[in-house]
């Protein structure tokens, strides 16, 4: 309840219960005995109807008559503000207040309501238009934007690209809910996901004591990954689409894992093959060969940035630095 509030006790037997209509018909149990005592139960304005029939409640009178009844005897109001005309004025003359709880992820609805309308009649042109096809190009860029706002440690551009990478997934789970032949929606996305973690971690929701550390995890993972999707090659399920470091790395995991020794991996020869033996090499000795070599390349990028920006401080051109100019410039560190 706000601090400021100056309390009356004009309706101090009352109560406001403060719901998360987002959650449907939700209530908070610590609102039951209030509502089983109340001589009357009301449901403001802004609750879904649902709300309303379930609890038998009436609309709210105006604020004023509203206090003079709760003056009189135990009134319950259910409101999604306390802002609200009739809640602003129970609180205001000392009405407890009851607020729901809502759980973690609750704002997640609203990104699935907002995706709704704009893919539905009436909402976005351009969103109306898309497919997974015309969508995987965002998919991609997003992702990598991710990625750059993790390397640099941006909380904010952390915290907004997660966001985008979050509208891919919206999107085309609503994309798929209106395929007439396979429909799904997000909710069927997120109860595979929730069955995919539960059966992957039977350590934790079944008791399994196999696991021990996160070495033994990531090993029974692949283990009961084998047995449900009923894989035939030990490279199964490797994205070929990837970029051509972590795609060589990933086989060479696989590979290894299921026994294939190191003499028969590709190696020598040409540039692709030497490039694989690398990105095998860097896998076996525990280094992720896709960051090691986006690490070289942002010094690198940074390298090249410092060197112009010393130059064009000298009053050269950047762009048209000899050799010479450019070990000049080079930074030293």
């Amino acid at each position: 309840m706000n601090g400021a509030r100056q309390h009356h006790p004009a309706a101090s037997g009352s109560t406001v219960v403060l719901v998360d209509d987002r959650l449907g018909d939700a209530v908070p149990a610590r609102a039951f005995p209030a509502l089983r005592a109340a001589s009357v139960v009301y449901a403001d304005r802004g609750l879904a109807e649902s709300t309303r029939r379930g609890l038998e409640a009436l609309e709210p009178p105006h604020p004023g008559e509203l206090l003079e009844r709760a003056a009189r005897e135990a009134v319950v109001l259910v409101a999604a503000e306390e802002t609200s005309p009739p809640a602003a004025a129970l609180l205001e003359a000392g009405a407890t207040e009851i607020r729901a709880q809502s759980p973690t992820g609750v704002e997640l609805l609203d990104a699935v309501t907002v995706m709704d309308r704009l893919r539905s009649p009436g909402g976005c042109p351009w969103d109306a238009e898309q497919t997974h096809e015309s969508l995987r190009t965002y998919l991609v860029e997003e992702t990598y934007e991710l990625l750059d706002a993790l390397e640099r440690g941006d909380r904010a551009a952390m915290r907004e690209e997660l966001g985008d990478v979050l509208l891919q997934v919206l999107f085309h789970a609503r994309v798929a809910a209106e395929d007439t032949e396979d429909p799904f929606d997000v909710d069927t996305v997120a109860t595979e996901l929730v069955s995919k973690l539960v059966s992957r971690h039977p350590h934790v929701f079944a008791g399994d004591g196999t696991v021990h550390d996160a070495e033994s995890q990531h090993a029974r993972w692949e283990e009961l990954k084998q047995v449900e999707k009923r894989r035939e090659s030990s490279v199964d399920g490797v994205a070929l689409g990837q970029p051509a470091v972590a795609l060589a790395a990933k086989l060479a995991q696989r590979a290894r894992r299921a026994g294939v020794p190191n003499e028969l991996f590709p190696r020598g020869g040409d540039v692709g093959r030497e490039l694989f033996r690398l990105a095998a090499e860097a896998t076996e000795h525990g280094t992720d060969p896709e960051d090691a070599l986006r690490a070289v390349a942002r010094d690198f990028d940074e390298r090249i940035r410092s060197a112009e920006t010393d130059a064009r401080a000298a009053g050269l051109d950047p762009a048209a630095l000899s050799g010479q100019q450019w070990h000049e410039h080079w930074p030293r560190r």
